[in-house]
């Protein structure tokens, strides 16, 4: 018997599809949101399992930026993961292109799941919401209390988006929300072993280092997440009484990206033959950064650590995440298995 219905938006996207996973897996009723129905197949087939079961998931078109579909979506729904978010493959030159839709996109769900009688929201921040723009010196460690200052410089547009749309998502919650119930979960950098071609842009990371496509190492870091835990904690911070009204930083220990090369051949020797071992020095991006504006927009980030504290999810929620160093091979196995990689054979 199915425990309820359950809606997660951008149901085409990585993290979306292991929370689909996990519920189809607990006897959860899910239903997704997609911008094009056309993706629905490719979507099933990638998930697998219960989710080739017309019963136990369906689809809807509906769009952030679009009040179409939202109303059928969320009918009889009890939970919302609110997962969809737009995440360019590079920095655009307008804010707006990213703010406009993370903000205006949670802000529509939260309304039509209120209308629905939904119970409780859980929507997809990130770290980027917590741990930027803040003067030196900064925290040694972060904690939900923290709020990224979108107005900071030591910001990007993605990152404001983050900010921005999770701060207008808790002043809407006050101030309209009624009865419904709102939790966030603020991931890292999720990594760990992917469904397909489709993958957040932390998993490009370990696909570059295993391409040999970098020349060096920058001194770039993470504070990682495996998207199979992240999945997890957005089901904890569905269900658990305590979760209501609170934030959750789902990430554990930082990982400079030299210590990710250094696990990729540890592990798996002459795969990983191709990653780098020498780190860039900073003189190298900062001049890539006047010609190069993917460079620019994250140059800001050199040798900047910025951990945080995941406490919070693991004694309130439960929470245990599995070590980093398995996310990583894993990750990069199921890229290798699935001839992913550019210049590797499919292992």
């Amino acid at each position: 018997m199915s425990k309820g219905v359950v809606l997660v938006t951008g149901g085409s996207g990585y993290i979306a599809g292991f929370c689909i996973r996990q519920l189809l897996d607990e006897d959860w009723t899910v239903r997704a949101t997609v911008r094009r129905l056309s993706r629905e197949g490719e979507v099933r087939a990638a998930i697998g399992g219960a989710a080739l079961d017309p019963e136990r998931l369906s689809f809807f078109a509906a769009e952030l930026m679009n009040d179409s579909g939202w109303m059928d979506a969320l009918a009889g729904a009890d939970y919302v993961l609110h997962v969809a978010s737009p995440i360019p493959p590079e920095q655009p030159k307008n804010d707006q292109e990213l703010i406009a839709p993370a903000r205006e996109g949670t802000l529509r769900v939260l309304r039509f799941a209120r209308a629905a009688g939904v119970k409780r929201v859980v929507v997809t921040s990130s770290t980027a919401a917590v741990t930027y723009g803040h003067d030196e010196p900064r925290p040694p460690i972060f904690n939900e209390t923290y709020w990224t200052n979108p107005d900071h410089e030591d910001t990007n547009p993605y990152i404001r988006s983050k900010a921005i749309a999770e701060r207008a998502a808790w002043d809407w919650l006050a101030k309209e929300g009624g009865s419904l119930q709102m939790a966030t979960v603020n991931p890292g950098a999720v990594i760990g072993p992917v469904m397909g071609s489709d993958f957040s842009a932390s998993i490009e990371i370990v696909k570059k280092l295993l391409e040999g496509s970098l020349p060096g190492l920058p001194r770039f870091g993470f504070p990682l997440v495996d998207v199979r835990d992240i999945a997890d904690l957005h089901l904890r911070a569905m269900t658990h009484p305590a979760a209501t009204g609170e934030r959750f930083l789902g990430a554990g220990e930082f990982f400079w990206m030299r210590e990710v090369a250094s696990v990729l051949r540890e592990e798996l020797g002459p795969m990983a033959r191709k990653a780098p071992k020498n780190e860039l020095p900073n003189w190298v991006l900062l001049l890539a950064a006047r010609f190069d504006p993917v460079v620019s927009s994250v140059v800001f980030e050199l040798g900047k650590e910025r951990k945080v504290d995941p406490t919070k999810a693991k004694t309130v929620l439960g929470w245990r995440p599995r070590p980093h160093r398995d996310s990583i091979i894993d990750c990069a196995k199921s890229l290798l298995e699935q001839g992913l990689v550019k210049g590797l054979p499919a292992a």
